[in-house]
């Protein structure tokens, strides 16, 4: 029953799920990202994004999980679409096309999709909230006046 339930897994899923739910070389913590994002759904997993940007495009997009393969998919598959993307770009990303690209994503986990991205999200406006202060600093250094 147990070599059934391995080979029906490997045959019901996607080749991009099976990568994505597989991969692990996004998987890094960042000590001084700049942006950072962490959350942790009902299921009890947990999902962190850590966040490099420069001139507004993400240059480098990392992960730490604890919890499923299905949620392990997920963040590789927002690295995927978000890396390299512009800032703004990034915001567009939804759940549901983080389910589409995995084709095979089974439709009761797609709270995984939902985490992943609430997780991206919060680093997105933490990568947002200190570019602001940045951007407040150096126009102070300047003797600029800031705007609000």
């Amino acid at each position: 029953m147990e070599q059934q339930t391995i080979k029906n897994f490997w045959q019901d899923h996607s080749l991009e799920y099976l990568e994505m739910a597989f991969r692990t070389d996004f998987q890094e913590r960042v000590e001084h990202p700049d942006g950072h994002g962490k959350k942790t759904g009902e299921c009890g997993d947990t999902v962190e994004f850590f966040l490099m940007a420069k001139n507004g495009v993400l240059t480098s997009v990392t992960y730490d999980v604890d919890g499923c393969r299905n949620t392990n998919a997920c963040a590789n598959t927002v690295v995927s679409l978000a890396q390299g993307k512009s800032v703004n770009e990034a915001w567009n990303i939804t759940h549901e096309e983080v389910s589409a690209f995995l084709k095979t994503l089974p439709a009761n986990e797609t709270h995984c999709a939902e985490l992943a991205m609430g997780a991206f999200y919060l680093a997105l406006r933490d990568l947002a909230e200190k570019s602001k202060h940045v951007t407040e600093k150096e126009n102070a250094a300047h003797g600029q006046d800031i705007i609000v």
